[in-house]
């Protein structure tokens, strides 16, 4: 009788080592980029064990790390890819030389500046993207318009726009900025969970308000603080063990191949 392998899909080993999320790294097994051994893997199902040497474009990965993560103050004008068809600067060219592989938690667009998690580990950054999460993404956001009171209260209803269904949104005169909230350039403060693609700019565009600046200052637990632009600050362990308990993933040591 043949015995039953035992293991973790390829896929989800991909994205706990950083190379890439699942959905990405399913991609990637269909283009016939990810071997173990000298097979190529045709199936995101493949189990692997840890004595398996897998090769991703030919280069060997060796096995998960321990979870990491860091805040990054992203700056105007960089885009949230690896790579951009348009050849504009990425997140990714500004990080240093001999940063880790990491996976960025979230999107903010080319416009958009504030705090960005980024991780080694990609069931920690799928976990931190979970709406069933729940957790807050809150903004500063500075528009043009004449800011309608009701109208920024009906937000916590949810609002569809153009045939998208957006949830509950929080939104209000920034505590600093009360004095101007009747003015044509005012700050708001903003709140939500899912945090769709554009969904702060295009729901207060919706509603008369047109952004000109969009700045992340939490993401759950995590805050900006002063971390200053274009920095980046590792979350510590014992945060992360605070926060995620026995969720978070933990990894073996490498083992000598020797």
């Amino acid at each position: 009788m043949s015995m039953v392998r035992t293991g973790e899909r390829i896929a989800k080993r991909l994205s706990r080592t950083g190379i890439c999320s699942r959905r990405e790294a399913e991609k990637m097994i269909s283009q016939g980029r990810i071997k173990i051994g000298s097979t190529v893997i045709t199936s995101p199902a493949t189990l692997v064990t840890d004595t398996d040497i897998i090769h991703f474009d030919g280069k060997e990965i060796g096995l998960p790390v321990q979870s990491r993560l860091w805040r990054y103050n992203k700056p105007r004008g960089l885009i949230c890819t690896n790579r951009d068809p348009q050849g504009r600067p990425t997140i990714f060219d500004a990080l240093p030389r001999d940063f880790p592989r990491v996976i960025l938690v979230g999107r903010l667009d080319i416009s958009s500046e504030g705090l960005l998690l980024l991780t080694n580990d990609g069931t920690l950054s799928r976990q931190l993207e979970l709406p069933s999460t729940g957790w807050v993404r809150r903004y500063r956001v500075r528009v043009f318009g004449t800011i309608d009171l009701e109208s920024l209260k009906a937000l916590e209803e949810g609002i569809s726009v153009d045939g998208i269904h957006y949830g509950p949104i929080i939104a209000a005169p920034f505590e600093g900025d009360k004095k101007n909230q009747h003015t044509k350039n005012s700050w708001l403060s903003v709140s939500l969970r899912e945090g769709k693609n554009r969904e702060v700019r295009r729901v207060l565009e919706y509603i008369g308000l047109k952004v000109n600046r969009l700045i992340r200052i939490s993401y759950g637990p995590f805050q900006l603080g002063k971390l200053p632009t274009g920095k980046l600050q590792e979350i510590p362990s014992h945060v992360l063990a605070d926060q995620f308990g026995q969720s978070l993933p933990k990894f073996p040591k490498p083992k000598s191949r020797n």
